[in-house]
């Protein structure tokens, strides 16, 4: 193994698990490479999914992905550890120490030797900053968030609960800054949270008694999205009465509250960030490696980073070019599975000496999921030639063919329709909302 080509992918994620997995049954499997992924946790869950675990729609501990032993069944290497900084001289990436939850060191900084090094560490939350952010706001960037953001919602919902038994002013006001995807989802999901909890006993708190918002700096919500989806679901998020508040730009957020641009000040006893994402800060330092404003790795079509053909970078961290486009590739999930089909391709002839595949991004539309109540969406390629409106059962069968996908990625067809079928007997055996 010593002396076998050693390629090694930084970050678990989407994008990493799959081509890990990929690279693992390949050429892992036939020693023809070894093949190392390092992640700083210790389980994967689809990052398009952490929405559903806050809001307790999913049981993230049913969806979760092992990587030890994920790595035991696809033939590659895990390695614990938050990567902090990179030896491009003695190809060697730094992984810093890693530390018990009272903060004691487990294991001291090491270092890992690389051949190749694909690089896929995704992005955080970019709260522009935005004064008392940070201090005041929530954040959906990792599984760890989202399980606090669900226990923070269940005290929230209970405190309110209470003071409505108790005869005293009960209203929980809660504000999702930024309407993108994100924001848009997770205001129907906590909506959904709002009709089920009474039906587990806190029923003395109404859904009416929850005010959701969404606020948009831009004219309008899903800015990105065509204007036709847009419109779809301001309706839908109006239909489910969550107040869409556009062109509101937030200048401050304060405990209790949100000030807008005009001086407005809007009460908000829990307030998530959602309106921006930003490369992890450490990559504007690592190794002399091109960088961007939002911190992302600069690569060539063929996803290598511009300072060192021996690096690689994709998914939301890296800012890929677009033939015929003065916009990078977007950092959307199916832009990172693409990507990672293509840099498979490109690794495998790397060590039979061929010419590595440039990535063209396809574009298969977009998809809003409204928790049970609808989804909505556009597809792209259709024998028209043009995007196509869909919505309903339709879309939603659509949306779910999308995580389907991913876990056939990492499993395979037998195993994903397992996995299909053991979430069906799940949901009819559990809440429907997870309570704790």
């Amino acid at each position: 193994m010593e002396n076998l080509h050693h390629i090694v992918v930084v970050g678990g994620g989407a994008g990493g698990l799959e081509l890990v997995t990929s690279l693992g049954n390949k050429l892992g499997k036939r020693n023809k490479a070894r093949i190392s992924l390092v992640d700083a946790g210790l389980t994967h869950v689809w990052k398009p999914l952490l929405h559903e675990v806050a809001s307790g729609s999913l049981d993230a501990s049913a969806n979760e992905i092992n990587y030890r032993a994920h790595a035991r069944k696809h033939h590659y290497e895990f390695q614990l550890g938050r990567m902090n900084g990179l030896d491009r001289a003695a190809k060697e990436i730094i992984i810093a120490p890693f530390l018990d939850e009272e903060g004691h060191e487990v294991v001291p900084e090491r270092r890992i030797q690389y051949d190749t090094l694909v690089i896929a560490v995704g992005s955080t939350a970019n709260d522009f900053g935005t004064p008392g952010a940070q201090d005041h706001c929530l954040f959906l960037d990792s599984l760890r968030q989202a399980r606090r953001f669900h226990n923070l919602m269940l005290n929230a919902f209970l405190r309110k609960n209470h003071e409505a038994n108790q005869g005293k002013p009960h209203t929980l006001n809660i504000s999702i800054i930024g309407a993108g995807a994100t924001g848009v989802e997770l205001a129907a999901e906590l909506r959904l949270a709002s009709r089920e909890l009474p039906v587990y006993g806190m029923n003395h708190l109404q859904s009416s008694d929850v005010s959701i918002s969404v606020i948009e700096a831009a004219d309008r919500i899903l800015p990105a999205l065509p204007g036709r989806l847009s419109a779809a679901a301001t309706r839908e998020l109006e239909r489910q009465k969550v107040k869409v508040l556009t062109g509101q730009p937030v200048s401050e957020v304060r405990e209790n509250s949100l000030v807008m641009k005009d001086g407005t000040e809007l009460p908000s006893e829990m307030t998530i960030w959602a309106a921006g994402i930003k490369a992890p800060p450490f990559l504007a330092e690592l190794g002399g490696l091109e960088t961007n404003r939002s911190n992302q790795l600069l690569v060539t079509q063929t996803l290598e980073t511009t300072r060192d053909t021996d690096i690689f970078a994709f998914g939301d961290c890296a800012a890929c070019p677009q033939p015929d486009s003065d916009h990078p590739v977007p950092p959307r999930a199916q832009a990172a599975h693409q990507q990672a089909d293509a840099l498979f391709k490109t690794l495998c002839n790397r060590l039979e000496g061929k010419n590595p595949v440039a990535f063209v991004y396809n574009d298969h539309g977009s998809l809003i999921n409204f928790s049970r109540y609808t989804t909505v969406g556009n597809l792209m390629g259709n024998l028209s030639g043009r995007s196509m409106y869909i919505e309903g059962k339709v879309a939603r069968l659509f949306y779910v063919s999308l995580y389907r996908m991913h876990q056939v990625a990492l499993h395979g067809f037998l195993r994903t329709g397992i996995i299909w079928l053991m979430d069906k007997i799940s949901r009819a055996m559990h809440p429907r909302l997870k309570l704790h």
